[in-house]
C-alpha cells in the first residue's frame, strides 16, 4: 500500500480507522483520500484497506 507516496505493507486486513489509530493520527485534524476519493470520517471504521490501495493523509494546520 502507498501512504503519502511511501510504500507500507499490510500484514492483514484492517479498517482505515484502525490503521490511522495505530499510526497515532488525530482523526479530528486530518482528511483522507483513498484511491483518489475522499473518505468521509463516518466511513473510517467500515472502510477496509487492501495492500494495493493508495492513501493520502492531509493534516489541517491552524494559522492566522
Amino acid at each position: 500500500m502507498l501512504v503519502n507516496s511511501k510504500e507500507e505493507s499490510l500484514k492483514e486486513s484492517i479498517s482505515l480507522y484502525q490503521f490511522l489509530s495505530s499510526k497515532d493520527y488525530d482523526i479530528s485534524k486530518i482528511a483522507v483520500e483513498l484511491n483518489e476519493k475522499i473518505v468521509s470520517k463516518k466511513d473510517y471504521e467500515t472502510t477496509i484497506l487492501q495492500d494495493s490501495d493508495s492513501l493520502e493523509i492531509v493534516h489541517f494546520v491552524g494559522g492566522g
